[in-house]
């Protein structure tokens, strides 16, 4: 991170004053609040990524009032794109495997055996249960609703069940086994950033991550039988139903590339290879499975069957599958996928990390958050401040790893010099810095769930149960001193809280 006052080639350099901050902070508020105000749900469509451009351009011309060269922001930049190079290519192997699921019959034959045996009554619980399950064994809450969640939105919707409250299952579900798997990489970074083994952090992660998720599960539970449909009308769906048996040959052998995936994610192979093969290997099992769906889908019935099996994989992944049934709910469902369908995601997640990278490279953030450290002078309001500083950073900087990381190393010492264990950091970082990111529409993670679930991140916001309650039991914790260890007295020599500033 640059400090202020230093020289650079000659050239010296100011840090930021409170002034360069309440800039920053108000083009934010005023470009992404306008842009929300203009065109509601619609500004992720292109004037939100607009709105995070214009913000990234304003703290570079702070930046540079300040005294430093182009030169450096565009190392910055530079490092800022880099750092989200793993997510440019789990959202573009997304979009593949999206399309060639819908061709080869995996979402369809999901959704027809899932309408069958699911009850709206109970349907949220299910989900979050369901998808809790997925999260825990594979480790990745993007994977989870990418697959699974994308074939219970599905399903929801032609149950005629809420697709908001679905999506909010969804994501509770996949982030209590994002934390709780040792498989996760944003839980392995989180118990290393802090220096705790990774299943001491699970357990102390426990304590506020099941009494999380069952108080959203009686909440969906609670929805689901009380102003949900009571039972299931088979009638309703029958329609549906034939019409998927229609297009597709509804087999469990179109569930094979899901079980690829599983099978690869729990041999750790990286999520973007994983969710690859299993796009592909779909699109080589629907040739087999689905040759009608496949010929219709090119349109050329002069080619051969190798030729055209090509031709729809490939097209499948690149843009997406599309099916016209007559169905409006089927549609919908089938019509979805491909890489280009994450670009304006993509482009959302590049304004919003240049922006962050910015404000933390240049000392912006500093200037916010050590402020705040000093003021924390109990346990209580510690805590308060880490979820504060956590939260923060997924509005401001738009990426959960900034969000995880910069706390835990601003914070570290302050816990130490406070005789407080290390754990305790890393579990409210954890609730506070990872469940939070799919909250905010223009971070990375809410970005992504939003465009692979179908459903705007303000709409399925007020639903997602665990991710709400995770952060705020984590608080109470510490507000109460309910479950917070302490060092033994030879590595907490001051136990006399009066403020302190970050390492």
């Amino acid at each position: 991170m640059k400090d202020g006052g230093q020289q650079d080639a000659g050239r010296a350099t100011r840090a930021p004053s409170l002034a360069d901050l309440i800039i920053v902070l108000t083009a934010l508020v005023a470009l992404v609040g306008g842009s929300l105000a203009l065109f509601g749900l619609d500004a992720l469509d292109g004037p939100m990524q607009v709105a995070l451009v214009l913000c990234a351009l304003v703290a570079m011309l702070v930046v540079l009032k300040n005294g430093h060269r182009w030169e450096e922001i565009e190392a910055s930049g530079q490092r800022a794109l880099s750092s989200i190079t793993s997510a440019v290519f789990i959202l573009l192997a997304v979009g593949a495997l999206i399309g060639t699921w819908n061709m080869s019959g995996t979402i369809p034959t999901l959704v027809s055996y899932g309408i069958q045996v699911l009850s709206p009554g109970w349907y949220y619980a299910a989900t979050a249960l369901i998808c809790g399950i997925v999260a825990m064994s594979i480790g990745s809450s993007w994977t989870t609703a990418a697959t699974v969640g994308v074939g219970l939105v599905g399903i929801a919707t032609m149950l005629g069940v809420s697709a908001p409250i679905t999506a909010g299952a969804v994501i509770s579900g996949a982030y209590l086994g994002d934390k709780l798997s040792p498989l996760s990489e944003t839980t392995v970074l989180t118990a290393q950033m802090v220096r705790v083994n990774v299943y001491e952090h699970i357990k102390r992660q426990a304590w506020t991550s099941i009494p999380a998720f069952v108080i959203a599960f009686a909440l969906f539970l609670l929805i689901g039988q009380i102003w949900g449909p009571a039972a299931t009308d088979l009638g309703d769906t029958a329609g549906e139903l034939a019409a998927l048996g229609d297009l597709y040959w509804i087999t469990p052998l179109n569930l094979l590339p899901l079980l690829l995936l599983v099978v690869l994610s729990v041999r750790k192979v990286p999520a973007t290879l994983a969710l690859m093969a299993a796009a592909i290997f779909a699109g080589i099992v629907g040739v087999f499975t689905q040759p009608a769906v496949i010929r219709a889908f090119v349109g050329e019935p002069a080619l051969n069957s190798v030729a055209a099996g090509i031709k729809a994989v490939w097209r499948a992944m690149a843009n997406g599958f599309e099916k016209s049934s007559g169905l409006a709910d089927v549609d919908r469902l089938l019509s979805r996928g491909g890489m280009d369908s994450m670009l304006p995601t993509l482009w959302l997640i590049i304004g919003a990390v240049t922006f962050g990278t910015l404000l933390e490279e240049f000392g912006l953030l500093n200037r916010l958050i050590e402020p705040m450290v000093r003021a924390a002078r109990s346990t209580g309001r510690l805590f308060v401040t880490v979820f504060a500083s956590a939260f923060g950073l997924n509005l401001i900087a738009g990426d959960q790893y900034i969000a995880l990381v910069l706390p835990t190393r601003i914070y570290r010492a302050e816990f130490a010099r406070r005789g407080l264990a290390p754990a305790n950091l890393s579990r409210l970082a954890a609730d506070s810095g990872t469940v939070t990111s799919p909250l905010v529409p223009w971070n990375s993670c809410g970005a992504f769930m939003g465009a692979v679930l179908g459903v705007p991140t303000l709409a399925y916001l007020p639903f997602c149960f665990f991710n709400i309650a995770s952060p705020l039991l984590s608080m109470v914790y510490g507000v109460t001193g309910f479950r917070i260890e302490r060092l033994p007295p030879q590595h907490a020599p001051d136990q006399d809280v009066k403020g302190g500033s970050p390492s």
